[in-house]
């Protein structure tokens, strides 16, 4: 931390300059070839997901070759991913086809029927007039709906040269994903010999402990979004809302990124409404129920799930949880929402060591 006591001369200003101008031309550069580098750059971050699991099959599974370690891994991967395939998609196809039926009954019923204010009943069924919507979904394929339905996306999915491009480029990322694996530690570690000798110890530890804190955020994120897409499945299951797995399975996926899940009360509402045209339930209590939904799990995630998961790995206590979140959120957005925790950890953690010359933190992240 010494550079950071030096005074502050006309030349190092300039060179500060300089610095800043090559940063810009860099970001300028990267942005500019982005559609080649999100190949690399999604395959860097599977990288770093699947690494922890290629080296328990390396070391603790005593596979020995890392190049054995990165196969198993993959292939353990794709069978999950095709075994929750396998289990939604049959699924999703059942309440499609559910929804599809009771958007005809509703169709067929009229207004009069169904307890849908006036003036949403009206609208719903200008909307609908508007788009045929009763004359697409009477036929009986599926996948003839979507083609009717979206000429534009079908053709599109049929065009040889898009699906060519996208099977390259997946491709390439599964290739620079296994190259990635197989030589992670040296490519993770290379980025320090282009730094000054004098700046390498510092920026070392702090890029160490910004990996530790990310990674132990997006843990702790995983468990919580895995949570809420429990409470959300089992609660929307209760207030008997269509496709209430898939429903709840989306929301609790969305929220991986706090708060974001309430953007997921759209489609719920849209749900609801098809709820209320096949069972003739009240409008206005179906938007209550689902309503009520949410906020029971948004006061279950902020009371009980996030401090007990956040305030173990982070060290942080759920009141500065809640400011952290509230104002990272504010400054930066989205982005802001997901660094907020492992950011707030580390200045906290760096302001008492090098200021206040306190021990090193004590938190799990530098452990």
């Amino acid at each position: 931390m010494q550079f950071l006591r030096q005074e502050i001369t006309f030349d190092r200003f300039v060179r500060g300059i300089l610095y800043l101008s090559v940063a810009g031309i860099i970001l300028y550069t990267l942005r500019y070839l982005s559609p080649v580098l999100i190949p690399f750059l999604v395959a860097w971050v599977g990288a770093w997901i699947l690494i922890p699991v290629v080296r328990f099959f390396q070391f603790r599974c005593r596979l020995r070759s890392r190049a054995l370690s990165v196969v198993v891994t993959l292939i353990l991967v794709t069978a999950a991913t095709l075994g929750v395939l396998r289990f939604f998609v049959p699924m999703m196809i059942d309440s499609i086809t559910h929804i599809k039926d009771a958007t005809l009954l509703y169709l067929q019923s009229g207004s009069h029927a169904l307890h849908l204010p006036d003036w949403m009943d009206h609208y719903v069924a200008e909307l609908l007039s508007a788009l045929k919507v009763e004359e697409v979904l009477r036929e009986n394929n599926l996948f003839n709906v979507v083609r009717n339905s979206l000429p534009q996306m079908w053709d599109m999915v049929l065009s040889t040269a898009n699906i060519l491009l996208s099977f390259v480029a997946s491709t390439i990322a599964v290739l620079y994903l296994i190259f990635l694996l197989i030589d992670y530690e040296r490519t993770s570690t290379g980025w320090i010999d282009f730094v000054p000798v004098a700046h390498r110890p510092f920026l070392s530890r702090l890029a160490s402990d910004v990996a530790s804190g990310m990674r132990g955020y997006f843990r702790g994120q995983a468990l919580i979004a895995l949570s809420n897409c429990v409470m959300f499945s089992i609660g929307f299951w209760l207030i008997d809302l269509p496709m209430p797995i898939g429903m709840g399975c989306f929301v609790g996926l969305i929220s991986f990124i706090p708060y974001v899940q309430v953007l997921g009360f759209l489609p719920a509402a849209l749900l609801a409404l098809l709820q209320m045209a096949e069972t003739g339930r009240s409008f206005w209590l179906i938007m209550l129920l689902v309503l009520l939904v949410y906020v029971v799990v948004q006061v279950i995630q902020d009371v009980f799930v996030t401090p007990k998961i956040m305030g173990k790995i982070m060290g942080l206590s759920p009141a500065v949880i809640l400011l952290s979140l509230s104002v990272w959120g504010f400054l930066l957005g989205i982005v802001g929402l997901i660094i907020a925790l492992p950011t707030t950890t580390i200045l906290v953690a760096y302001y008492k060591q090098y200021v206040l010359r306190e021990s090193p933190p004590s938190s799990p992240l530098f452990d």
